[in-house]
């Protein structure tokens, strides 16, 4: 990267400004001792030459759109195309959330999220009774298919993407996706979005199971290898960090953790379908979380692309370069946000989502200040989706590609990120993959930890959030007008899945469902059999229930 003239004159340069430093230091000492990131990285108090001086610009940093991408997949950047504003959306009954929905999209919104009720995360229909009381409340409430189609009225389902956050029935909701559009008269070769579908992130994390690992994972293949031969613009998995982040893992630990993750996934394709690579790698997407420490994110971001680039092309021999592009979807961080002083969450969101931008991110989502207390209000939500317009079209950030690379203190922190995840990695590796790493609950150990030590630091004031254990007011009124989910939702949702089930061919969804049943045991793809089931108007939960009766179901161990 430099010269030795220049490594020597710079050393001479420090050391004359290090001596400076330490008269002045004997004066007014650092306000404190430890300089750290938020993750607990030490901070120098300067970056030079000396920091970068062994990095190789064509190997490790190069153009955006050259090998390893550390600054971005396309060659131009945002002046080629902002990322995509997707906001997250999801309550009460599918008809509600599809108002939701046009708002965004009205109001500037390039791209649609959702969310579903806790019952349909879990694989459980309405009426059942582990259901009850929790329809709509955190999410959308789906059962069947005519509650999709209520969903998605409206929407062009070959011009918007869409992004589900479902995980143990993504088989499920995808076939209702694919069912719809086909319906629609819109061929499957025309739809595009993002199942998230990612189960090794719950075993390590948000904890939503149904079925064991091993099986989990098949599922997941089953939905890349119906993806890679049928519906090409689909990404059949979202490769999440974000739940790991929010679990209280550190930025290096989210960033090994899920790339790690993302290696399990590309391993099994190949080993249990046959596929090269290069078939399936170019869909495959991830989602990182962006949190309140500017740079540490940035540096995250970048790091993520070039090990996800080296890992491809080196570690599975991909020769297509798009296989080695790490797309991702970024969400500012939830767990940063605080219910005291809540106005204070439009700035730290506002912060997070500038480091995602600055660290090359495709889509992003912004959070809104209220959703730390309850769903969020249509007001809230504007501002955060505004917070995203004003950085694209008002901060001049986009105007050029990266402008942080070459950064001493971005590059040199870039770096250690990376090195620090490849250990992480190499260690799992050691353990024979993700799986088995799972099975000794190392990766839940290790965040477990973290955010145990992250909480002590918290109440020892060693680091800081602001209303919370500094800057506090003692007789805080908070004026938020909280958006509840009626208790009608759930009579409602339940009156219209007791007409579906009245209307439906009873024994047309017997015969699907013991087709289902019979694809599993022989080891089959189950996508057409789902895309058959939920035609004939079969519940998420009848389907799970066969997903459940053939691999067994789930209980976390409580490993401590």
């Amino acid at each position: 990267m430099f010269t030795q003239e220049l490594l020597n004159q710079s050393s001479q340069l420090r050391q004359k400004w290090e001596d400076e430093v330490k008269k002045s230091v004997a004066k007014h000492a650092d306000q404190k001792e430890n300089w750290t990131t938020v993750s607990d990285l030490e901070i120098k108090r300067i970056y030079g030459p000396e920091d970068i001086k062994n990095m190789d610009f064509e190997k490790d940093i190069a153009y955006p759109g050259q090998f390893p991408y550390l600054r971005g997949n396309q060659p131009t950047g945002y002046r080629g195309k902002y990322w995509t504003f997707r906001m997250f959306a999801g309550m009460g009954t599918a008809v509600e959330t599809n108002k939701r929905w046009h708002y965004l999209l009205k109001t500037g919104q390039t791209g649609l999220s959702t969310a579903f009720d806790f019952p349909t995360l879990m694989g459980y229909d309405t009426d059942s009774p582990k259901a009850k009381g929790e329809c709509g409340k955190c999410g959308v409430a789906i059962d069947t298919i005519e509650d999709f189609r209520d969903l998605i009225n409206g929407i062009p389902l070959d011009k918007i993407t869409t992004s589900m956050t479902i995980n143990p029935p993504a088989t499920v909701l995808w076939a209702m996706y694919c069912a719809s559009a086909e319906q629609l008269g819109i061929p499957l070769t025309k739809i595009g979005g993002t199942i998230q579908n990612d189960m090794l992130k719950e075993f390590i994390a948000q904890k939503t199971f149904m079925c064991p690992p091993e099986p989990s994972v098949k599922l997941i293949s089953d939905t890349v290898e119906f993806g890679t031969k049928y519906v090409p613009k689909w990404n059949t998995i979202s490769i999440s960090g974000y739940h790991i982040r929010e679990a209280g893992a550190t930025a290096v630990q989210e960033l090994a953790f899920t790339l790690r993750d993302g290696m399990e996934y590309v391993e099994d394709a190949i080993r249990r379908k046959g596929l090269h690579v290069d078939e399936f790698a170019p869909r495959l997407s991830f989602f990182f979380n962006s949190h309140i420490d500017f740079f540490e994110e940035i540096a995250k971001l970048r790091a993520a692309r070039r090990i996800w680039a080296k890992a491809m092309r080196d570690r599975y021999g991909s020769k297509d370069p798009r296989s080695w592009w790490m797309r991702f979807h970024t969400q500012t961080a939830g767990c940063s946000l605080t219910a005291q002083q809540p106005y204070n969450n439009v700035v730290r969101t506002a912060t997070e989502a500038l480091a995602a931008v600055l660290g090359g991110t495709q889509s992003l989502h912004t959070n809104s200040l209220d959703e730390v207390l309850c769903l969020p209000s249509d007001h809230a939500v504007q501002i955060a989706l505004r917070t995203q317009q004003i950085i694209a079209e008002e901060t001049g950030v986009v105007n050029t590609i990266d402008p942080l690379a070459g950064s001493y203190f971005v590059e040199a922190l870039t770096n250690e990120m990376e090195e620090k995840a490849w250990e992480y990695i190499h260690k799992i590796d050691d353990m024979g993959g993700m799986i088995a790493a799972i099975d000794k609950g190392f990766p839940q150990l290790e965040i477990s930890d973290a955010a145990y030590k992250f909480q002590q630091q918290i109440d020892a004031q060693e680091k800081v959030m602001i209303g919370v254990n500094k800057y506090v007011e003692a007789d805080e009124k908070v004026d938020i007008p909280f958006l509840e989910i009626d208790d009608s939702v759930e009579t409602e949702q339940l009156e219209r899945l007791a007409a579906v089930k009245r209307k439906r061919d009873g024994r047309r969804v017997a015969e699907t469902l013991k087709d289902l049943e019979n694809a599993c045991k022989r080891g089959d793809n189950v996508m057409p059999y789902c895309i058959e089931a939920v035609k004939s108007f079969a519940t998420v939960q009848e389907i799970c229930d066969v997903y459940r009766e053939v691999f067994g179901e789930y209980r976390d161990p409580g490993i401590y």
